[in-house]
């Protein structure tokens, strides 16, 4: 039995078959979550069994990846001039940014690994962002378990309460030093969630795709300034993909009861900002196109909002990856932008190609969730199609009705040109 879809159709494989070996008869049940992708695959389970295992994507290149894979091959024998072609375009300038924090020395035949431990403890394994943090029992001492570092200030601040194999905890602290969160057992009728902000800022555009009355697509510099976006270039509805550095900060969390999640109240908790340099998708919108899809201007937030979340919980049938791996941000007014605007970004460092993916498939993304929206029989919304478990606003505003219409308007623009 499979609680909850896994999150990639190689997971559920893999676990599905763990169950009929040895030529043994077997069943598999798949009980659906309520989240904008089960939603979608109860409706289409040609999608789980019709289909390749996803493609895995990710961006050699990416300096957070391949700092640490060019020490470790470095350890194994030096690397020499004319082997960095091998390693991608930006080899030379990372092997200099190495030698100058200390990591490889450079000599006259290659760059060398002089340390004595080994260079495969830089590399994550988990791609988690930074190494482990231990979950410590308060009163014994005892290693409860470890926390990685992603979700350690949304999960780990003081005040949360820790579920770890059924026995509960509250936190008392956390210190980034010492990689520790000291917990304490505890018997509460009540969860908490924390609350979170979040900037965006674009760094740099990569290529950008307009749809409306000047249909056309445009190809941006690699590692260049973000182009001008203002709306005298930019048609009612444009796409593009680009860097992006996203700062989140969680500023407190949010009470709920155990039975029926009534809101119970919520308590200050600032924790230091997170600041992420990564890869994401965005798309901005003239007002009109807003208006021409037949949302209204008090519902604008609430249709980019649930947007948003909507298209993060499907983006996953497109590359191998969960919600969990993605982050956005929706706003009727971005500053880099000047127009409605709504991100998703890899939450990986020096992103993930899960975004590159969207964009590559923009039909087919949008698309599904459209499908998934339409397919659920809610009136308003819910954790089935538009709400999402990791929103920092309690999922407010939302307004499925607009997110639909404006999805409905974008693939149409889409099909037109």
């Amino acid at each position: 039995i499979v609680a909850g879809w896994p999150g990639t159709r190689a997971s559920f494989m893999q676990r599905v078959g763990r169950a009929g070996r040895s030529g043994q008869d077997a069943l598999a049940v798949l009980i659906a979550d309520d989240n904008p992708l089960d939603t979608y695959l109860v409706h289409h389970p040609e999608a789980i069994f019709g289909q390749e295992v996803e493609a895995t994507v990710f961006d050699p290149t990416n300096p957070y990846v391949l700092s640490p894979q060019l020490c470790a091959a470095a350890q194994e024998a030096p690397i020499r001039t004319e082997e960095l072609s091998l390693f991608g375009p930006h080899t030379a300038a990372l092997l200099i940014r190495l030698v100058q924090q200390g990591y490889l020395r450079r000599r006259p035949d290659g760059w060398y690994w002089t340390h004595a431990e080994s260079a495969a403890e830089l590399v994550d394994i988990r791609g988690t962002g930074g190494g482990p943090y231990q979950l410590i029992d308060a009163e014994d001492g005892t290693l409860v378990g470890t926390m990685d570092a992603a979700h350690a200030m949304s999960q780990g601040h003081p005040g949360a309460i820790y579920i770890h194999q059924s026995a509960q905890y509250v936190v008392e602290s956390l210190s980034e030093g010492e990689r520790v969160i000291l917990l304490s057992r505890v018997y509460p009728e009540y969860y908490t969630r924390a609350i979170e902000s979040t900037e965006v800022r674009i760094l740099a555009e990569r290529a950008r795709v307009s749809y409306g009355a000047q249909n056309a697509v445009g190809e941006a510099v690699p590692g260049e300034s973000a182009p001008e976006t203002d709306a005298q270039q930019l048609a009612p509805l444009t796409m593009h993909r680009g860097q992006v550095q996203v700062t989140d900060q969680v500023t407190g969390y949010r009470r709920f009861s155990v039975y029926g999640g009534e809101y119970l109240g919520e308590e200050e908790q600032p924790m230091p900002p997170e600041v992420l340099m990564t890869e994401a998708v965005w798309f901005t919108f003239e007002p009109s196109y807003l208006f021409g899809a037949g949302v209204t201007e008090e519902d604008g937030p609430g249709t980019l909002h649930a947007a948003e979340h909507a298209a993060i919980g499907l983006l996953p049938l497109i590359a191998t990856s969960d919600r969990w791996d993605l982050g956005g941000l929706s706003t009727l007014l971005h500053v880099d932008t000047g127009r409605p605007t709504i991100f998703v970004y890899d939450a990986a460092p020096g992103g993930a190609g899960i975004s590159e993916r969207g964009f590559n498939a923009v039909a087919q993304w949008l698309g599904a969730t459209l499908e998934a929206i339409e397919s659920c029989g809610c009136d308003n919304g819910c954790p089935s199609c538009v709400h999402s478990p990791k929103c920092g606003n309690r999922n407010e505003p939302l307004s499925k009705h607009g997110a639909r219409a404006l999805l409905q308007a974008m693939l149409r623009s889409m099909a037109e040109a």
